[in-house]
């Protein structure tokens, strides 16, 4: 259940809800946060909720992870899950995170629940700031069917257990922690975009050469948010015009004729993948299908063979400048349609 569009007696849910969980783990109701998704418009079953946090309190543990990460699953076929470590002033600092997300997801985060812990000593502003620094970024370059939702959180919080000495400016640690953050948000941005809502492969779309890296994002979401895009990487139809199109009506300012378009995908390379470090698409097959804006005759058997693995990158090669950019969606299925036809049956 959402609980978005149930007006005073949602909100009473999540007040009571927080209540009730403060009250258990003996904190202000205050330091509660209350997420929710699901279907909108229609109650939360309050007492049930309710009556089942003694439970789940008591059952806290630092090996609960496999617990929360299964327990917020909605349509996702594959819990989100993910950690770094970095330096910082000679200590070890941890950052971890969990999420949900499968459908409804658009470049605003929706329908997102993230969940982010680090044990690193930093001030509210500045682990505000870093969040924000990456967000944008990573979380809002993920696409998997152009929906947003009423129900988008991205949530950080330290605890300060490391012991490096406090961040509490955009100092050289801060900006190692921004690193260490980014690592894992984009992460988690690609377990999402691989586990869209009946989708067969993660797609990557990475623009190079742009006239700046904001004109290369603009370029790189809106092939990756195209359904006509999506529905060709599902057909493994290597089909250039599409992705021009896309790049056409995004309104960043680039020149078509200098346009390089290729396909990429590496054998054995999987679309759910535990190591954040991990990249997919090193020394991967790749095939050329546009360039200088003019389209090229192409070995179809291996356009095909290329664009049927789990993972796949689309790459644009401009020649603007040097910004440079990535953002990953998915194909569009049958099952997308099937899933979403009987979501509330």
């Amino acid at each position: 259940f959402a609980n978005a569009c149930t007006g005073a007696e949602g909100y009473k849910t999540a007040e009571l809800t927080a209540q009730a969980v403060a009250k258990e783990v003996k904190i202000n109701a205050d330091n509660v946060i209350v997420c929710s998704t699901g279907i909108i418009g229609q109650p939360i079953p309050r007492d049930v909720l309710l009556s089942h946090i003694p439970e789940l309190a008591a059952g806290l543990s630092k090996d609960g992870n496999e617990k929360a990460r299964a327990a917020i699953m909605t349509t996702d076929t594959h819990y989100k899950e993910c950690a770094v470590q970095t330096q910082i002033g000679g200590k070890t600092v941890t950052i971890g995170a969990m999420c949900k997300g499968s459908g409804m997801i658009h470049i605003n985060m929706g329908t997102m629940l993230c969940f982010v812990t680090t044990d690193c000593d930093i001030s509210a502003g500045m682990l505000d700031a870093a969040l924000r620094e990456v967000v944008p970024l990573t979380y809002n370059c993920v696409s998997v069917d152009g929906d947003t939702s009423t129900n988008d959180t991205i949530t950080i919080m330290a605890n300060g257990q490391a012991g490096n000495a406090r961040i509490e400016s955009k100092s050289d640690d801060w900006k190692n922690f921004v690193q260490a953050l980014h690592a894992l948000s984009q992460a988690m941005a690609k377990k999402i975009a691989a586990d869209g809502e009946g989708a067969s492969r993660l797609v990557e779309c990475l623009v190079t050469g742009a006239k700046d890296d904001a004109s290369a994002r603009v370029l790189a979401k809106e092939v990756i948010g195209s359904n006509l895009v999506k529905a060709a990487m599902f057909g493994r139809d290597a089909n250039c015009g599409r992705v021009l199109c896309a790049m056409g009506y995004s309104g960043a300012d680039f020149n078509p004729d200098k346009t390089t378009v290729s396909f990429l995908s590496k054998e054995g390379a999987a679309r759910y993948f535990d190591d954040p470090a991990a990249d997919l698409f090193a020394g991967a097959e790749s095939i050329e299908v546009v360039r200088d804006g003019v389209g090229l005759s192409f070995d179809e058997e291996k356009a095909t063979r290329i664009l049927g693995r789990e993972a796949v990158q689309i790459l644009v090669q401009l020649q603007e400048g040097s910004g440079s950019a990535k953002a990953w969606g998915c194909d569009l299925t049958y099952d997308y349609v099937k899933i979403n036809g009987d979501y509330r049956s």
